[in-house]
């Protein structure tokens, strides 16, 4: 996973690059880069290149989460694909990991610079 953090309006952290999967193996290293900005600052999660998730993945958006709030911070995911969306809904999550802009969100272009709303 690329570090290619772009801070975006002081309360969301964008994360692009080559995560395509969430998967067991790979969730260790978001948790690693991600705990530390979300006890710090609200952090909305670009999903756009995710195109699997697993309970492993899950697992982390949940301890994001989790760590966010309990910092007094929001955490969102935004332009999840729609099977990662189907999953989270299969699980009762998207009500709260998905933010509520996402669905008026549009992709940007590849290696166009994207901005979102922050987490809400």
């Amino acid at each position: 996973m690329n570090r290619n953090y772009q801070n975006v309006m002081d309360r969301t952290i964008t994360i692009q690059g080559n995560l395509h999967e969430l998967v067991r193996g790979e969730e260790q290293r978001l948790v690693n880069e991600l705990k530390p900005a979300v006890r710090e600052q609200s952090v909305t999660l670009d999903m756009r290149n995710v195109e699997r998730i697993d309970a492993a993945g899950i697992a982390v958006l949940i301890s994001l989460y989790g760590e966010a709030r309990m910092a007094g911070h929001e955490f969102a995911i935004i332009n999840a694909s729609h099977r990662v969306v189907e999953i989270l809904q299969l699980v009762g999550l998207d009500r709260i990991l998905i933010s509520h802009d996402a669905r008026n969100v549009t992709p940007c272009p590849q290696g166009e610079n994207c901005y979102e709303m922050p987490a809400a």
